[in-house]
C-alpha cells in the first residue's frame, strides 16, 4: 500500500484550498485596505476555496483513474453539489444575515437588546465560485498532470 504523503490528488485538493484561502486574504486587504486574519481561515470571499478544493479534487481523479471512472462520476457530483451550496443555499443565507444584522441594529439602537451579530460572509458570487474552480482546476492538472 502506498504512502498517504504521495497521494498527489489529495495534496493537489488541499493545495488548490489552501492557495484558495491565502487569496482571499489578499483580495480583502487589497480590497480594504486592512488585514483582517479571518479572511485567511474564514468562509465567503474571493475565490471559492470550497471550490477550489472539490475540483482539484475531481480534476485529479479524472487524471489518476480515468475521465469515465466510476470514482470521477461521484466526484463530479459530489464538487457540483458543493459548488451549487456555496452560489446557492450559503449566499442567500449570507444576504438574509445582513438583512437580519440591519433590521437588528435599526429596531434597537438605543442600545438596550444586546445580540451577536450573525456572520454575514458565507456564501459566494457565481464568479468567485467559478475563480475557486478554475484554480483547482490549475493546480489539480499541474500537481496530478
Amino acid at each position: 500500500m502506498e504512502n498517504f504523503s504521495k497521494n498527489t490528488v489529495f495534496w493537489s485538493a488541499f493545495i488548490a484550498w489552501a492557495l484558495a484561502q491565502f487569496l482571499k486574504g489578499l483580495f480583502a486587504l487589497y480590497k480594504y485596505k486592512r488585514l483582517d486574519f479571518r479572511r485567511f481561515v474564514g468562509a465567503g470571499g474571493m475565490p471559492s476555496s470550497h471550490s477550489a478544493f472539490v475540483s482539484a479534487l475531481a480534476t485529479g481523479i479524472g487524471l489518476k483513474d480515468g475521465w469515465a471512472s466510476t470514482t470521477f462520476a461521484l466526484a463530479v457530483v459530489f464538487a457540483l453539489i458543493v459548488m451549487y451550496d456555496a452560489a446557492g443555499v450559503r449566499l442567500a443565507a449570507s444576504k438574509q444575515a445582513a438583512t437580519l444584522n440591519k433590521i437588528i441594529d435599526e429596531l434597537f439602537d438605543e442600545g438596550e437588546f444586546h445580540h451577536e451579530h450573525l456572520k454575514e460572509l458565507l456564501g459566494h458570487t457565481p464568479i468567485e465560485v467559478f475563480a475557486g474552480s478554475l484554480l483547482g482546476i490549475v493546480i489539480s492538472c499541474w500537481f496530478v498532470g
